[in-house]
């Protein structure tokens, strides 16, 4: 790199061609084997003759330096390094180098790597001409991993940071994380006896993870820290084709795939900007993508995404090749499992539909007369984000669970629509506008929108998760801000979840769930207005919720919905 750090890259060239182009990840969870071994490729990939590179990213595994979690951009006139500096050196090492090469360059990667991918567009390369990030890390406070809407995801970051934050020692091949003790009981215990993060800081990790105590107890707030790791913002001046990839049911970084590229449009004008969005968990796209939780595609759609969506993308733009333009968006419709395109995403002409909470638990397409539901939320007793609280790890199907085990709970209200009369497809942005008062000064809020199959279908009486999310109540006019409730004054909590693309088919009903915990998934909210990770026992208070419905503070929920 230009400050002399090296970084580990291996490059495996295809025998005896020339010609090729070169396709590039750059990762921070090893580019092994370290060897003269070659992993499995592709097929696409391997068959056309490309040549693939992987890269450890600066400080970790065997490249040197120090490793910074989503490093910050260096900011104009600012002299240094960042990743889009090492993406900038590392594709000139490659195209002098490697020899045969056609001075094309792609960049891909999900998740973690799927931050680097992005990123790597601002190193403005002349020979990159396409990169994919994918399921891509874009902001870790609004959306992605770490916190959504200001809500820390406890179970996901403690468990993750135990292994990934241990500082290495030197160079590796393999990295040692920090062993946690199992918990016979499962998670909810687990987090529950620990009580905050804090607390977990102290009987566990012991300051053997500096940067848990950096990003997870350090900034309760989108102060400068989290605002100068927000990608989204960034992407601007962006000279290579982008598609962005993203699932439907990706409970750790959907935010991001939609944000990273609805900011890309906006930013530049004028490129080739691409946005797919499969119905997947995180990552599930790069293997067997057939069913999720169950339920069944009627085709394997990553196979379907790989060969007409991704391997045509990087054919184009690497190689000339003639193959046709992508559409700006492809989507899979759930409910109808069908694989749909748009010219523009949200799609144009969408009706808007709103959905009131209403009384008898019911939903309304009309804002009812004014009436109220309440419920008691208990954070020493805090509601279960999985039916069984026993099980330790977080499934990667989560956001395609079925959720008629809540409805049953007294700590969760359920409002359950009338069978559709017609086929009703929802395209684009939710928009959740609650009012609510409570006897605390904080509160979270997890809003759910369930699809309950027919008598007669597969899954029937099932409430399969469509869209969920939550809001630290706290941040409901400014992530930057906090702001206390009133206790006993209704206040409106507005809340804009991920998109979707679903269609709500004949016979169906739609129902929406409200509550106030969703633990250990998310650290629990002590109902009283402290720093939440550093609260003490006695600040965790029960406080009665109550839901405002109709007159004029009617509780909603908003959709696009397509014609036809």
């Amino acid at each position: 790199m230009r400050d002399g750090v090296k970084l580990y890259t291996a490059v495996y060239v295809p025998a005896g061609k020339t010609g090729f182009p070169i396709l590039m990840e750059r990762t921070p969870y090893s580019s092994a084997p370290y060897g003269p071994t070659v992993p499995d490729f592709d097929d696409l990939y391997s068959k056309a003759g490309y040549a693939i590179a992987s890269q450890d990213v600066r400080g970790q595994y065997m490249s040197e330096g120090k490793f910074v979690n989503v490093r910050p951009q260096l900011k104009p006139g600012q002299k240094g390094v960042d990743e889009s500096t090492d993406t900038y050196d590392t594709i000139e090492y490659l195209i002098k180098n490697v020899k045969g090469n056609n001075g094309c360059v792609g960049l891909r990667g999900i998740s973690y790597p799927g931050f680097y991918a992005g990123v790597g567009a601002l190193s403005r390369h002349p020979a990159l001409k396409a990169v994919s990030p994918q399921a891509p890390v874009a902001d870790w406070f609004q959306g992605d991993d770490v916190h959504h809407n200001g809500a820390f995801f406890l179970q996901d970051n403690f468990g993750f940071s135990a292994w990934f934050d241990s500082p290495r020692k030197g160079l590796e091949t393999d990295h040692k994380g920090l062993e946690l003790p199992r918990n016979p009981k499962g998670a909810y215990t687990f987090y529950l006896d620990a009580g905050t993060a804090e607390g977990l800081e102290k009987k566990y990790l012991k300051g053997q993870i500096p940067y848990f105590n950096e990003y997870a107890l350090g900034h309760d707030t989108r102060d400068d820290y989290w605002k100068e790791r927000a990608l989204p913002p960034q992407m601007t001046d962006v000279k290579c084709a982008v598609l962005t990839v993203g699932g439907w049911f990706d409970a750790e970084d959907m935010w991001g795939a939609l944000n990273l590229y609805t900011a890309t449009e906006r930013q530049n004008p004028g490129i080739d900007n691409f946005l797919v969005m499969g119905p997947w968990s995180h990552g599930q796209w790069d293997g067997d993508a057939t069913s999720l939780n169950g339920m069944r595609w009627g085709m394997d759609t990553g196979a379907w995404y790989r060969q007409n969506v991704e391997f045509p993308f990087f054919e184009r733009y690497l190689r000339g090749k003639p193959a046709a333009k992508l559409p700006e968006m492809t989507g899979f419709e759930t409910g109808t499992n069908k694989w749909r395109t748009f010219p523009e995403w949200p799609p144009k002409g969408l009706t808007v539909m709103d959905i009131y909470l209403a009384p008898a638990r019911s939903l309304a397409e009309t804002a009812p007369a004014a009436a109220a539901d309440t419920y008691t939320n208990d954070p020493n007793a805090p509601t279960p984000y999985l039916a069984d609280p026993t099980r330790e790890d977080r499934p990667d199907d989560l956001l395609a669970q079925d959720e008629a085990w809540a409805s049953k709970r007294s700590d969760v209200l359920t409002y359950v629509g009338q069978p559709m009369k017609r086929a009703v497809t929802v395209a684009g942005p939710v928009d959740v506008d609650l009012w609510v008062s409570t006897t605390g000064t904080d509160g979270d809020f997890v809003v759910k929108v369930l699809d309950i199959a027919p008598a007669g279908e597969p899954h029937a009486g099932e409430m399969r998760m469509v869209r969920a999310d939550v809001m630290r109540g706290r941040f409901r006019n400014s992530l930057e801000k906090p702001e206390p409730f009133v206790p006993g004054q209704a206040t409106e909590v507005k809340m804009h979840m991920n998109d979707v693309l679903h269609t709500f088919k004949p016979g169906h009903r739609m129902a929406v769930q409200v509550q106030s915990s969703w633990f250990p998934l998310v650290d629990r909210n002590p109902n009283t207005f402290v720093n939440v990770q550093h609260a003490k026992p006695p600040d965790f208070q029960k406080a009665q919720i109550t839901v405002k419905l109709g007159g004029s503070q009617a509780s909603s929920i908003r959709f696009g919905m397509l014609a036809g």
